[in-house]
């Protein structure tokens, strides 16, 4: 299995995001959806992404956001790449130019590949679990055998992972990369950053 990649999604402070970097982490994911706890404004954002070094990634994430939201934040952020949450099509995922990937909360009935046949320019497809009341971070994980064993593109899985399951969660799934965002809280939007550093642990003792 080549190594997995982890990204420690909805950081909101410099401190977290520096916590993440040191504990190992290939990237960070930063929320612009108002109705997240873990949203941040730019000028948060800007503080984050200018104390980074080099090679870490940041992730834009965005929920059905008007285009002039994501040019705006493309704009004054150095995002390397744009995560969609919502129901976004695969030409409104390609307006800006930039790699992206499409997130699919697992639901009833939902089948991820044919799924991708509608994403084609998708760099990756990030897997979640499925929430009716919030589009991500509820800290629950889904049916992991229900992920088909060749969707044909690098697969990103998130939905309830921590330090408990995510070893057993690369060892069955086999994933490019895991995202971990409640899991490594000490309250929504504050990362514990013992908690990061015994997941990045975990997931070193698989990978």
């Amino acid at each position: 299995m080549s190594k997995v990649r982890v990204k420690i999604c909805g950081i909101t402070r410099r401190e977290d995001a520096l916590a993440a970097v040191d504990a190992g982490t290939d990237a960070i994911g930063l929320v612009f959806y108002p109705k997240s706890p873990r949203s941040v404004t730019l000028s948060q954002a800007e503080v984050i992404t200018h104390t980074l070094p080099p090679f870490v990634s940041t992730v834009a994430l965005f929920v059905d956001a008007a285009p002039d939201l994501v040019n705006q934040v493309l704009n004054v952020l150095p995002i390397d790449c744009l995560q969609f949450h919502g129901n976004e099509t695969s030409t409104q995922c390609a307006l800006y130019g930039r790699p992206y990937y499409r997130a699919l909360r697992m639901g009833p009935g939902c089948d991820p590949g044919s799924f991708l046949q509608n994403y084609s320019g998708s760099n990756a497809l990030l897997l979640d679990a499925y929430n009716d009341k919030v589009q991500g971070g509820s800290g629950e994980t889904f049916d992991w055998s229900r992920i088909p064993k060749d969707l044909g593109k690098p697969l990103i899985l998130a939905g309830g992972l921590g330090i408990h399951n995510v070893a057993d969660a690369i060892t069955q799934v086999q994933p490019y990369a895991v995202d971990v965002s409640s899991g490594v809280e000490s309250s929504k939007g504050i990362k514990d950053h013992r908690k990061i550093m015994d997941f990045m642990k975990e997931v070193e003792r698989v990978r």
